[in-house]
């Protein structure tokens, strides 16, 4: 995911200029060169992402303090059927994106030399995290306690008795 990397200040400042020179040229388009793809990060733009089915892969950090803010991801991504990694930590994603730490990234685009490789990541991920029945708890079986389950064959015995009398008259 390196050479996903964001561009720094100064590249951007430079690929600006360099857009800015061949438009004062006379050359119209927008957009002088290929758009840069980079990883997208931040909660509320990796979310924003996921609902809106742009994202191809989410990487979460683990160590994220409150965990609170980043439990339902997982989720939301097995939801959207995206698939999701968990990494060891967030000052490794961060060091990807120039910035001190980062709860998640995402992957929305790759090149097309990278498009292999980054199928088999995603099938990878896909069954190691988003299929895996083991990751998904199912609490309960459905069985009542004792005492709930005497309270409905009481409540079940009145109704019968209520519907025997309605029977009769």
């Amino acid at each position: 995911m390196a050479k996903y990397s964001p561009e720094t200040a100064q590249a951007k400042k430079d690929r600006l200029k360099a857009e800015a020179e061949a438009r004062k040229g006379g050359n119209k388009s927008e957009h002088i060169g290929p758009k840069p793809l980079h990883v997208k990060f931040g909660l509320n733009h990796v979310t924003t992402l996921v609902e809106e089915n742009k994202a191809k892969l989410v990487v979460i950090a683990h160590d994220v303090e409150p965990i609170e803010t980043m439990t339902f991801l997982p989720a939301l991504c097995r939801n959207k059927n995206i698939p999701f990694v968990v990494v060891k930590n967030k000052a490794r994603l961060g060091k990807l994106v120039h910035l001190k730490n980062a709860t998640c990234l995402a992957l929305t685009d790759v090149r097309k030399e990278d498009l292999t490789d980054f199928g088999a990541l995603q099938t990878a991920f896909k069954a190691q995290y988003n299929d895996n029945k083991q990751t998904l708890r199912h609490w309960g079986g459905g069985l009542m306690g004792i005492k709930n389950q005497h309270m409905m064959a009481k409540r079940e015995r009145a109704r019968e008795i209520e519907l025997a009398k309605k029977a009769n008259m």
